[in-house]
């Protein structure tokens, strides 16, 4: 098993997900830093309201379901939704190869990292905007 740490900054947010998902149904352990400085392409007040609706169309308190409001939370969630059957099998296996944090951690500090972010768009959000607002 491989231990792959990707940097989240400036990374596109779905093309991070299904790269993270992809490895982490390989076998690999995967590993998440800078969580809340992805970026969601697109308008940000598209963005915040469609968000916004989905967490209020939600489900009853008890039973879900759940929508995170935290941002390398939601980050694991859409990791979650690109793996194939993530309450058993080798979705469950996968998902639980995956870590996120926001900001680095100490023990990951001067380790090397995998950049996925290129140049910013002319349209984003970052996911810490995000989650905020929400």
């Amino acid at each position: 098993m491989v231990k792959i740490i990707i940097d989240g900054e400036s990374a596109i947010f779905g093309r991070l997900c299904s790269f993270a998902a992809k490895k982490a149904l390989e076998g690999n352990e995967i590993i998440v830093v800078n969580s809340e400085k992805t970026i969601i392409t697109g308008n940000a007040k598209d963005i915040i309201k469609k968000r916004r609706e989905l967490i209020a169309k939600g489900g009853s308190a008890r039973k879900g379901p759940f929508f995170p409001r935290i941002s390398y939370q939601i980050l694991k969630r859409c990791i979650r939704g690109m793996l194939p059957d993530y309450s058993r099998g080798i979705g469950k296996k996968a998902l639980g190869n995956i870590k996120c944090y926001n900001g680095i951690p100490a023990e990951f500090e001067n380790q090397t990292m995998i950049k996925l972010g290129k140049a910013k768009p002319l349209k984003y959000l970052e996911l810490r905007e995000l989650s905020e607002k929400v």
